[in-house]
């Protein structure tokens, strides 16, 4: 059931922006978006600011949550990760609970969906993205730290809005495939892709040079 809602929640996403784009609520014309392809300068496009990602974690979350025990509170309106799909897979997660709500759960889905297509398009082999963090209670954020020293007490992470998406690791789906692609590749790949999603607003994204991660949070 899980994954069909994933699956469910991405459509009627994709449907609502595509009616939002289309339509000003008055009738006037309305100009069409212009979109740029990928820069290849991951710091310029992606350097959405904290209080960018806080802002719209409160305004599309639930929460925060202060400790594990509170996702009893907000199963109704959390979806859980699988740990792996064709798309991606969960890395283990020691800080973080692989629950989101259901548009950033959709954003998820969209994000692993088109890196797959994206590689299928340009004939290269097949490879999942690896999710590292998820879902942070006070009590992560607090253990973090103590191991972290750039973990943030005022975290996106605490809403159910957010995820990291590893740019050094990716897990490849076919073993027996003599092809390969470095992981500088693969991170361009996926820079094309999230670029368009956040260029569309579906999305903020902080890219982490330390933490060697996309810092996303859903709009």
């Amino acid at each position: 059931m899980k994954y069909s809602y994933i699956a469910l929640s991405a459509i009627l996403l994709l449907i609502s922006c595509g009616s939002a784009d289309s339509k000003s609520g008055t009738d006037e014309p309305v100009e069409a978006k212009r979109y740029s392809r990928f820069s290849g300068n991951y710091n310029k496009t992606f350097g959405d600011l904290h209080e960018l990602h806080i802002a719209a974690a409160i305004e599309n979350g639930v929460g925060p949550f202060v400790s594990r025990s509170d996702t009893a509170l907000y199963m109704d309106d959390l979806v859980r990760i699988p740990n792996e799909l064709e798309i991606y897979k969960t890395d283990k997660l020691k800080h973080s609970m692989p629950f989101l709500v259901p548009k950033a759960a959709a954003l998820l889905s969209d994000i692993g969906l088109n890196f797959r297509d994206s590689l299928i398009r340009k004939d290269m082999p097949l490879y999942k993205l690896i999710i590292t963090s998820i879902t942070r209670t006070d009590d992560d954020v607090k253990s973090l730290s103590r191991r972290n020293g750039n973990a943030s007490d005022n975290s996106a992470h605490r809403y159910g809005t957010t995820f990291d998406i590893a740019w050094t690791r990716f897990d490849k789906v076919n073993q027996t495939d003599e092809r390969t692609l470095d992981d500088g590749r693969l991170k361009a790949v996926l820079g094309q892709v999230l670029n368009d999603l956040h260029q569309r607003d579906r999305c903020y994204i902080k890219h982490e040079r330390k933490q060697s991660c996309f810092h996303i949070t859903v709009r």
